[in-house]
């Protein structure tokens, strides 16, 4: 049996009395879903989380042409949206852009995935994680995330020789592991860096909260992001972000409030927000607490009932 098609999953949905399924891909899982809920006759909702056409760019199999790949995956994912009784987007920012792909597709409500802030907040010690990777009496950068073309590191690498003219006791900590680690790697040595850039690889979710209590300031030049959980992660721990101006990113962060916008393809602009950040922490560290507050757990789980609710009612 092919993964795309269920099994016992409709034996299971039936025999646990399930009213509603949320469908949380749009790949082999998503497809699971529909087709389950379907032939268990009840909703479906699904989250859509990534702009996949958007990494064809960096992942297009077997050097095909890009731009029939996209335009097929444009069309399933219209037709794809349009099967389900309520689409959940994370960012206003995307419901345009979902409105733009499929505008047919039933809009449930804008949502974003909650952060936790009794895990992420500003009384945290990250005195382990900097002595671990000796970064006591210097500032620090931290990027949290897939070490992937998408998320433009090469912009926060190239800005970093920029902020050091600026303030010369600053490290960049990047959190995570990826199919680039090794370009980076280069692209730091390159730059005469190696000192300067750590890469921590792999973090337990567990030990992430410490790592936003070690930084003085997040730094983030994706333009893939249709929310960013770790912006959130970083606000929550009371720390300022220097955010690409592109997407869901200033939903989140007010520039000269809570962190600071740049342009996610200026290197100069990016070192800029990152000084400011550096240089305005104290008085941002409250606001970036304060603005996280409204995107915990608890509100969002709250909002999304709400939305089954309805489904449940129509």
């Amino acid at each position: 049996r092919l993964a795309m098609f269920p099994g016992r999953e409709v034996d299971m949905i039936k025999d646990m009395g399930i009213d509603l399924v949320h469908i949380h891909g749009v790949g082999f899982v998503g497809i699971k879903g529909l087709w389950a809920s379907w032939q268990a006759k009840i909703p479906r909702v699904s989250t859509f989380h990534t702009m996949i056409h958007d990494t064809l760019a960096f992942y297009s199999p077997f050097g095909l042409n890009l731009h029939l790949l996209e335009r097929g995956l444009r069309f399933y994912l219209r037709v794809f949206l349009r099967k389900t009784q309520g689409v959940v987007v994370p960012s206003r920012a995307i419901l345009e852009e979902i409105r733009d792909l499929s505008p047919t597709a039933n809009i449930a409500d804008v949502i974003p995935t909650g952060v936790d802030p009794e895990r992420f907040r500003p009384d945290l010690s990250g005195q382990g994680v900097r002595a671990k990777w000796g970064l006591n009496g210097h500032d620090v950068i931290l990027h949290v995330g897939r070490v992937a073309p998408e998320k433009n590191l090469t912009t926060l690498i190239h800005a970093l020789p920029k902020v050091l003219e600026a303030n010369p006791d600053t490290k960049l900590l990047i959190v995570g592991t990826g199919p680039y680690i090794e370009k980076y790697y280069e692209l730091a040595h390159h730059l005469g860096l190696e000192g300067d850039v750590l890469f921590t690889g792999f973090v337990p979710d567990a030990d992430l909260p410490k790592y936003y209590a070690a930084a003085d300031v997040f730094a983030i030049a994706s333009r893939f992001e249709t929310q960013g959980l770790v912006v959130l992660e970083a606000l929550a721990s009371g720390r300022p972000v220097a955010g690409a101006n592109f997407r869901a990113i200033p939903e989140f962060v007010r520039d000269g409030f809570n962190g600071a916008l740049f342009d996610p393809s200026d290197v100069r602009g990016c070192a800029a927000a990152i000084v400011r950040c550096l240089r305005d922490r104290d008085p941002m560290r409250a606001a970036a607490r304060e603005s996280a507050l409204p995107y915990s757990i608890e509100r969002c789980t709250r909002q999304l009932e709400q939305v089954y609710e309805r489904l449940l009612a129509a």
